[in-house]
C-alpha cells in the first residue's frame, strides 16, 4: 500500500504523524526523531499525572475503531490500586486497513514515545507492544527501534514485543489480555474491562498505536495545538486507508471534519461508484451520493448510521456485485471467528450462505427471508463483538443495495451486469490460515 500525505482542500498542510517521512521519504531514526520533536516530557511521578488531563483537554479519541476518549481510559487505569500495565495495539486485524503498519514503519519512535508517556501517566510497571505474526518485518523494525532507544537510555521501562496470530478477532482488547496472560489470542467475552482487571489481573491500558503517536505529540505541544486541526467536536488528524476502485490507493493523513467527498478525491475514484464501505468489516455500506457530503466526525457519521472505525474507506465500482462481495466477506468472518458461541459457530456461516444464495440467484426470496430473520436473532448474542459487526455490515448492505437484492431475487440483471460486470474480488480477503492457530 502506498503512503500518501497530500492534504485535502479542508486540511491544507496539516500533516503531523507522517510529517518527517514526507520530507525525507524514509523512517526517522532516533537521532532525527529527537531533533524534530525533542525529548519526551517524562515527569516520573506516576498517577495522578497532568498528562491525563492534558490528553482529555485535547479531546483525543481512540484511533483503533471504537473512538473512546483516551483521557477517560487513562484516568480509569490510573485510579486503580497497584502497578498497571500498558499495551500498544498494532495488530490491525481489519483486512481493509494498512494505516497502523505504515505508521509503525515510518514513525516508530513516535509510537514508542506514546507508549512510554502513557506508562508514566498511569504508573505502569510493564509495557507491551502487540504485532501480527504474519508481518515479521514489522517486528524486526520495532525491535531495531527499541535497540536504538536502549543504547540511548531514553526509556525508563523496557518494552516487550509480542507477535500474535493474525486473526480478525485477535486484535480485540480482551484477546490481547488473554494472550499476554498466557492464553489464546481469543476474546474473553463478558470479562471485566481491562482497566479493572487486565493482563495478569492488573489494571491495563490498551491503546491503538496511532492513538499513542497522537498522545506523544500532545504531551509535547499541548491540547490547544492539537485542536488547531480538525473539528470542534472531533479535533486532530487521523490516518485513513482508501482502496477499491481508485487511481491512487493508499494511507492518507486527514483532518477530522473533512468531507468524505474531499477525502475520496485524494485517491481519485475511477468510473461509476456502486457503493462506499465506511469503517471496514465492522462498518457500514453507504450510498456514495449521500456519503460525499458527510464530514468525517463521529456525530455526523452516527447520524448516517455509520462510523469511520479504524479509518477505512473502500470504493466499490458499479461493475462489482455487492452481494457477491458480501458473501465473500461474511464467509471470511465466519471462517476466522473464535468459534466460542453459537452466533459465530452457526450464525455467521448461515448468513454467509444466505448471501451466497442471493448472489447466485438460486432463490426466489427464501434466502432473503431467512437472512432477515437470522440477522434479528444474531444481533446482541455473541460472546464478542464479531457477530454484531457482521450483522451491522450485512444489514447495511441490504438497505443500501435494495435494488440489487430485488433484482437477484427476481432473476433480473443487477447494476453490476448493466455496467459490464460482475467484477469480483474488490474487497481484500486474507489468505486462509493453514490451520486453526490461536497460540
Amino acid at each position: 500500500m502506498t503512503v500518501r500525505t497530500e492534504p485535502s482542500r479542508a486540511s491544507a498542510g496539516v500533516i503531523r504523524l507522517l510529517a518527517g517521512w514526507r520530507k525525507t521519504g524514509r523512517a526517522a531514526d532516533l537521532r532525527e526523531h529527537l531533533a524534530k520533536h525533542g525529548p519526551m516530557p517524562l515527569r516520573g511521578s506516576g498517577p495522578p499525572s497532568p498528562l491525563t488531563r492534558i490528553v482529555a483537554d485535547a479531546g483525543l479519541t481512540g484511533r483503533g475503531g471504537a473512538g473512546f476518549p483516551t483521557g477517560t481510559k487513562m484516568r480509569a487505569v490510573a485510579e486503580r490500586r497497584g502497578p498497571a500495565v500498558v499495551v500498544g495495539n498494532g495488530m490491525e486485524g481489519e483486512p481493509a486497513s494498512e494505516k497502523d503498519q505504515v505508521l509503525l514503519s515510518l514513525a516508530p519512535h513516535l509510537v514508542l514515545d506514546g507508549l512510554m508517556l502513557a506508562a508514566d501517566a498511569v504508573g505502569a510497571a510493564q509495557a507491551y507492544l502487540c504485532l501480527p505474526d504474519n508481518r515479521p518485518w514489522l517486528a524486526r523494525a520495532m525491535l531495531a527501534a527499541l535497540d536504538e532507544r536502549e543504547r540511548a537510555g531514553t526509556d525508563p521501562l523496557p518494552v516487550q514485543v509480542h507477535t500474535l496470530p493474525h486473526r480478525y478477532v485477535s486484535s480485540e482488547e480482551t484477546a490481547l489480555v488473554n494472550w499476554l496472560s498466557g492464553g489464546d489470542a481469543k476474546p474473553l467475552g463478558s470479562s471485566p474491562r481491562p482497566a479493572e482487571r487486565g493482563v495478569g489481573k492488573k489494571p491495563t491500558l490498551i491503546d491503538n498505536v496511532e492513538t499513542l503517536a497522537h498522545l506523544a505529540l500532545i504531551a509535547r505541544y499541548g491540547p490547544a495545538w492539537f485542536r488547531r486541526a480538525g473539528h470542534a467536536d472531533a479535533p486532530g488528524t487521523m490516518l485513513v486507508t482508501i482502496s477499491g476502485e481508485v487511481a491512487a490507493p493508499g494511507v492518507y493523513e486527514i483532518e477530522l471534519g473533512t468531507l468524505i467527498g474531499d477525502v475520496l478525491a485524494l485517491a481519485s475514484p475511477v468510473g461509476p461508484i456502486g457503493g462506499l464501505l465506511v469503517g471496514g468489516y465492522f462498518g457500514t455500506w453507504l450510498d456514495p451520493r449521500m456519503a460525499v457530503d458527510l464530514p468525517v466526525t463521529p456525530q455526523a457519521l452516527r447520524n448516517a448510521g455509520a462510523s469511520i472505525g479504524a479509518g477505512v474507506l473502500v470504493v466499490l465500482p458499479a461493475s462489482a456485485c455487492p452481494l457477491h462481495e458480501m458473501a465473500r466477506v461474511l464467509a471470511y468472518l465466519a471462517a476466522d471467528s473464535a468459534g466460542q458461541c453459537g452466533p459465530c459457530t452457526f450464525g455467521l456461516p448461515a448468513i454467509a450462505g444466505d448471501f451466497a444464495e442471493l448472489a447466485t440467484g438460486r432463490s426466489r426470496g427464501a434466502a432473503l427471508q431467512r437472512l432477515e430473520r437470522r440477522l434479528e436473532v444474531i444481533a446482541g448474542r455473541g460472546a464478542c463483538r464479531l457477530p454484531d459487526g457482521a450483522v451491522r455490515l450485512a444489514s447495511s448492505a441490504l438497505s443500501t443495495f435494495t435494488a440489487d437484492v430485488h433484482a437477484h431475487v427476481r432473476h433480473q440483471p443487477c447494476q453490476a451486469v448493466r455496467y459490464g460486470g460482475p467484477a469480483r474480488g474488490v474487497l481484500p480477503i486474507p489468505r486462509p490460515q493453514a490451520q486453526e492457530r490461536w497460540q
